[in-house]
């Protein structure tokens, strides 16, 4: 094989394996694009929904949702253990260095009056009902302003539990929102609990000093559409690239190959014989001397008159 031909298909063997790689990409991109489409799909959905009581979302202690319910806005009545407040750490809201106040929300009535008896009454759930600033620095205790007293029908929107932190806190604090670890952190370790908990949307009654709004979920599909595009398109480029160079590899060797080898005999040319010596009448140069040999030739003629 000549080395041309060896040169033209490693080019292609490497235009093949770069199209399989960024289609692959492109395609892993697709999927994540399908997947946040879905994502947003649900926001968008459970979002502007109606809230309904806890008890038609979650049956028990111990219950948690599944993805197509987070979101999901329950009311119920029931009443804030103050005392166990907890702080979430290193949650920035817009930018801006936070705590998340996280307090157990211990339920009367899961159904909120719309069962002829209560129900799961006992049961928590921890609520993260806002954030406060940080203060001058992270090592300052931070005083939440307490919840509202008494019975409260509290309207949140159910999220999935977080993964445990390994991370240590300082008490009272914690680095997720892991249901048991927010538990725990206030004293209340080993109480009935949903395997869940809920973003405050609305308290009745309010509080006395609201706490910050936390943020609505983002809903920008990002940037894997464009992505996936931009793969498949380095997939196709790169086909047609090397598959043009393998050509050019292919093309610059032939003219060698057909003066090397005429007819497809692959013998060299053979040497060129040198034809019959023609002698040629030599000239004198010069209008002079032509006019001279032109005199003598006229006196030496046989026909000059004597």
């Amino acid at each position: 094989m000549r080395s041309a031909v060896r040169r033209a298909v490693g080019l292609l063997v490497v235009a093949v394996v770069l199209a399989v790689v960024c289609s692959l990409l492109g395609r892993w991109q697709w999927n994540r694009h399908v997947w946040r489409d879905g994502q947003i799909a649900i926001v968008e959905a459970n979002w502007s929904a109606a809230a309904v009581p806890l008890d038609t979302v979650l049956d028990g202690p111990g219950a948690t949702i599944t993805g197509d319910d987070e979101w999901r806005q329950v009311i119920a009545t029931g009443h804030y253990d103050a005392d166990a407040t907890v702080l979430l750490r290193n949650r920035p809201v817009d930018g801006n260095p936070a705590y998340h106040v996280l307090v157990p929300f211990v339920v009367d009535d899961a159904s909120a009056g719309t069962s002829a008896s209560p129900t799961q009454a006992g049961t928590v759930l921890v609520v993260d009902r806002g954030w406060v600033p940080l203060g001058a620095n992270g090592s300052d205790d931070v005083a939440a302003p307490a919840p509202p007293s008494g019975t409260v029908t509290l309207t949140a929107r159910l999220r999935l539990d977080e993964k445990p932190s390994t991370r240590p806190a300082p008490d009272g604090q914690v680095h997720a929102i892991s249901t048991e670890q927010v538990l725990a952190a206030g004293g209340l370790d080993g109480s009935d609990t949903y395997a869940t908990y809920g973003q405050m949307v609305d308290e009745d009654p309010a509080a006395a000093v609201a706490l910050g709004t936390l943020e609505p979920p983002s809903t920008d599909p990002g940037s894997h559409l464009s992505y996936a595009f931009q793969w498949w398109t380095f997939a196709l480029g790169g086909l047609v690239a090397f598959s043009v160079a393998a050509r050019r590899e292919l093309r610059s060797d032939a003219p060698a190959a057909s003066a090397s080898a005429p007819g497809g005999s692959g013998a060299p040319p053979p040497p060129r014989q040198p034809g019959p010596r023609v002698d040629r009448p030599h000239r004198r140069g010069g209008r002079d001397e032509d006019d001279e040999d032109a005199l003598i030739d006229a006196q030496l003629s046989p026909d000059r008159p004597r």
